[in-house]
């Protein structure tokens, strides 16, 4: 037998047998070989001289000559043209195909100076197994009895890792873009939230990717990104909010000028980015807690808006709230009465519809709204002399007009 049994001109063939003792001549084909060397009598290390096509081996002795064995010249060196895919991760493991010619009888496929597992599927197609490499790029070649082939460039690339998701919550719809910060991202194919595909994604570096989040149910998923170096660990989570609802504003209604204290009530109002009040941003407001928000009315013009909350999960509904003008008194009639009080007094003036008091030198009284330009109010007792009659509403406490008690005549 002979190995290996094909080559070039100048390939080293081991010849085994028996009676080599004395060989006189090696032949290729009827070719002397380039060079033998009779090792023992049972083998012969010869240089395959020039040839073509498959030959003959064949020795001779004093006793005579030997049988032939087969010995084929290769006719080229293999040709890679392709290697896909042309990375993949330090740890190697990944299947990789590499297509070119001339692969026929080929004895190893390597990754730089690794050797790799391989499958020859044809003489343009061989199927190999990465060895583990350092991260950096190595080149693949094939070793055949024609030589070794051309190297093609493949990259060992490390794991890619997230470090953190901004903004890390948003809208069970999605469609809102977040940032994802970590390591070796570059050649991303793939972003995952909680196993749904990110919507779209742009590498924007090695350490950061912007990603288009898809749609999803409450609660947290862990965020991946895939690369050729592989997939992240998955300990970074993205949080689904559901939309914060609102239903109810009190008070309802408040001064134009603004400065209402307002407390809103709904559900999901947990962070809370920003409370409007029609469009005017609230003047401040408090989350309390998921389901009850402090805020400080804007001012605004007379009329009713809509008062709605912003949070990671979208903007809520709108409640109304109305701003209302500051209440004015123009008259009282009558504007004097006795010292125990007890008569009614009727207050013309503007915006008394929602008054909540009504007082005589500061001293409270029963009262009724007749409509926003009248009610009637219940004199309480005083001492003689005139006092300031005023009105408090949502919009504010009206200007005094005066009203005076009368001590009673003595004879």
């Amino acid at each position: 037998m002979s190995t290996p049994f094909s080559g070039i001109a100048g390939t080293t063939v081991t010849l085994t047998g028996t009676g080599f003792t004395g060989a006189t001549s090696v032949t290729f084909g009827g070719v002397p070989a380039t060079s033998f060397n009779v090792v023992s009598a049972t083998q012969i290390t010869a240089v395959a001289p020039a040839g073509a096509g498959t030959v003959q081996i064949v020795v001779t002795t004093s006793g005579g000559t030997s049988n032939g064995i087969n010995f084929t010249y290769a006719t080229a060196t293999a040709v890679i043209t392709s290697v896909v895919p042309n990375q993949g991760p330090v740890a190697g493991g990944n299947t990789v195909t590499v297509s070119g010619s001339g692969f026929t009888g080929a004895t190893a496929v390597r990754f730089g100076t690794t050797n790799a597992g391989f499958i020859t599927v044809s003489p343009t197609q061989i199927t190999a197994y990465a060895p583990a490499g350092p991260a950096g790029t190595v080149n693949v070649t094939v070793v055949t009895p024609g030589g070794t082939s051309n190297g093609v460039p493949y990259s060992y690339v490390n794991v890619p890792t997230l470090s953190g998701v901004v903004p890390s919550q948003g809208p069970l719809a999605g469609t809102n873009t977040v940032t994802l910060t970590g390591t070796n991202l570059t050649g991303a194919t793939a972003v995952s939230f909680g196993g749904h595909a990110a919507t779209s994604f742009t590498v924007v570096s090695a350490t950061q990717i912007t990603a288009v989040v898809p749609s999803g149910s409450p609660g947290g998923v862990p965020v991946t990104v895939t690369t050729p170096g592989g997939t992240t660990a998955g300990t970074v989570f993205y949080f689904y909010v559901a939309p914060p609802t609102l239903t109810a504003a009190t008070p309802g209604s408040g001064a134009v000028a603004g400065g209402t204290s307002v407390t809103l009530t709904g559900t999901n109002l947990l962070g809370t980015t920003a409370v409007l009040f029609g469009a005017t941003a609230a003047t401040s407001f408090t989350v309390v807690s998921d389901t009850q928000i402090n805020a400080v009315a804007p001012a605004g013009a007379g009329g009713t808006v809509a008062v709605t909350v912003t949070t990671p999960g979208g903007p809520s509904n709108g409640v109304a709230y109305t701003y209302v003008g500051a209440p004015t008194v123009s008259s009282v009639a009558p504007n004097q009465g006795p010292l125990s009080g007890g008569n009614t007094v009727t207050l013309t003036g503007t915006n008394l519809t929602g008054v909540t008091t009504v007082q005589f030198g500061g001293v409270f009284a029963g009262f009724t709204v007749i409509s926003d330009t009248q009610l009637t109010a219940t004199v309480p007792a005083g001492a003689a002399g005139t006092v300031n009659v005023t009105v408090t509403a949502p919009g504010g406490t009206s200007a005094g007009v005066p009203y005076t008690r009368l001590a009673p005549p003595g004879i």
